[in-house]
């Protein structure tokens, strides 16, 4: 795995059991794929998750997850990086996201270590990896995405259900 610099936690990283509590309450990705968090520090995050064949297409070599499912998995541990270096007044959305498919996913464990390459005052630049098993010696995917840093309230804020619009970002996050 990629060595990473030190980055300073934001207040959301001790927010970490309030999150899970909402996350157990209702609808959620995390729950309905059996997502699992592995580990939890200031700017980096593990989370683990059983593909099962539901998850695949068929191969002559045997079921292979679906690419956006590799994706997500990735994406899901790059969002935990970077909720790790936000403050209570912020919130994110992915601006940016690639994903490199190095080789195939099968059935069984899959891990995605996920990190904050940079933060500035608007963006998160993280970066993420993907491993079969909870090991980190057959690496099968590596991803890099953006995050624009906003209010958590408002227009594009997730807290603040009354807030209405058409979920894009507000003027001052179109750039």
């Amino acid at each position: 795995m990629t060595e990473r610099r030190p980055v300073r936690p934001g207040e959301r990283f001790t927010d970490i059991d309030e999150w899970d509590a909402g996350r157990v309450s209702g609808p959620h990705l995390w729950t309905t794929l059996g997502y699992r968090r592995l580990s939890w520090e200031p700017g980096a995050t593990s989370v683990a998750w059983d593909a099962t064949p539901d998850y695949c297409f068929p191969t002559s070599n045997g079921p292979i997850v679906q690419g956006g499912l590799v994706t997500a998995l990735l994406d899901a541990a790059m969002g935990g990086a970077c909720w790790t270096v936000l403050d209570r007044s912020e919130a994110f959305l992915t601006a940016d996201l690639r994903v490199e498919f190095l080789r195939s996913a099968q059935v069984g464990a899959l891990t995605a270590h996920g990190w904050v390459v940079r933060r500035t005052r608007r963006v998160v630049f993280c970066a993420a990896e993907l491993y079969r098993g909870e090991a980190t010696d057959e690496l099968l995917a590596t991803s890099r995405c953006t995050q624009v840093v906003l209010p958590s309230g408002g227009r594009a804020g997730r807290y603040d259900p009354g807030s209405g619009g058409d979920g894009a970002p507000p003027d001052d996050a179109r750039g």
